[in-house]
Parts: C-alpha cells; structure tokens; sequence
C-alpha cells in the first residue's frame, strides 16, 4: 500500500510540477570562453570542448558582448548578465547531449 502511495505521489509531482523535476543545471563555473550562436544562445566552452548551450528570454547577444555568471551553477530560469543586463534563461543543455 505504502508503495502505491509513494508512486501516486511521485508522479503527481511531475505531472503538476515538471519544470523543477525535470529542469536541467549545469555548473559552468568552469568556463573559459563563449560563442555566439544566434541572438539569444551562447556557447560555453572549457578549454576547446564546448561545455553547455544556453538560450536565453529576452536579451540579444552578440559577439562583442560581455557575459558573467550570477553563480556557477546554473539551471533552467536562472539567469546570467550580458552586457549588465541580467537575463533569464530558457533552457541551458549539456553540450555533450547535443
């Protein structure tokens, strides 16, 4: 019975909720450099292996752009600064997931 409750339970938290079960965080306070990829996502790379895709609400990128991390660990509808404007995210991806 206890195991019924507990599946019941587990999938009515998904179901109502899938954004903070299912979100996605990556910690990139690793990064040592980023890349444009259209107006609204950057590349994160460490070293030359690229470490994460992000694509952001709401703010345009471009390559002359200065982007900082509010914290290094980062998920889904947090938010990063580009060019002093802080930004929210949209989605944030492993890149070795793409």
């Amino acid at each position: 019975m206890k195991k019924k409750i507990f599946i019941l339970l587990s999938f009515s938290i998904l179901l109502f909720s899938p954004n903070l079960v299912l979100s996605d965080c990556l910690d990139l306070g690793g990064f040592t450099s980023w890349k444009v990829e259209g107006d609204h996502t950057i590349l994160f790379y460490r070293q030359n292996s690229p470490m994460a895709k992000v694509n952001l609400k709401g703010c345009t990128v471009t390559a002359s752009s200065t982007v900082s991390l509010t914290k290094s660990y980062v998920c889904n509808s947090d938010s990063l600064v580009v060019d002093g404007q802080e930004c929210a995210i949209m989605t944030i991806t492993s890149a070795s997931s793409q």
